[in-house]
């Protein structure tokens, strides 16, 4: 990462663990195409583990769905990289590290893997609270490199953490 880039990024994990914190909310992930970069811009912020308990990184469909229980059906269905996936993976990381929020993220980050369906820069992300379980489609440019798509769905997941928080999702 850049300097400025992870400058930014930083930032945005800092307002994450602040809002988490202040909301009394504890933070899983479950993470494909990101392979952790998010649990590590997390735990880089001092005190993060007053309300990050852990992640994983699920870059195999075995493990997508022997840990995180993304039906097998729909890995065959749907892929690895999509809307369903993204959501099964969240949910289940929240429930295996019992977590108020869980975020997950799978995609193509490229050079290679795209197709004319899902091309590179393709990703899906998802948050699972108590009243909020939501996909989001993320339609990066090729051209910009690996390292900037996963910074940019790392950046995208940070804001959308803070945003569950700060708007009380969480809450029972």
């Amino acid at each position: 990462m850049t300097d400025t880039k992870e400058h930014g990024a930083r930032a945005r994990a800092a307002e994450a663990v602040d809002a988490l914190r202040r909301a009394n909310l504890r933070l899983a992930t479950a993470e494909s195409c990101t392979g952790g970069l998010i649990a590590k811009l997390i735990t880089d912020i001092p005190g993060a583990s007053d309300v990050f308990v852990g992640s994983v990184v699920s870059y195999s469909n075995d493990v997508k769905s022997s840990l995180l229980g993304v039906p097998e059906d729909v890995l065959r269905e749907r892929g690895a990289v999509s809307r369903e996936t993204a959501l099964y993976m969240a949910d289940g990381a929240r429930r295996a590290c019992h977590a108020d929020i869980a975020v997950s993220t799978t995609g193509i980050a490229g050079p290679g893997g795209g197709t004319k369906e899902k091309p590179v820069g393709t990703v899906w992300v998802a948050v699972s609270c108590e009243k909020r379980r939501e996909a989001h489609l993320l339609a990066h440019t090729e051209d910009a490199g690996r390292e900037a798509i996963r910074l940019a769905t790392a950046e995208y997941v940070l804001r959308l953490i803070y945003e569950t928080a700060e708007i009380g999702y969480g809450e029972a």
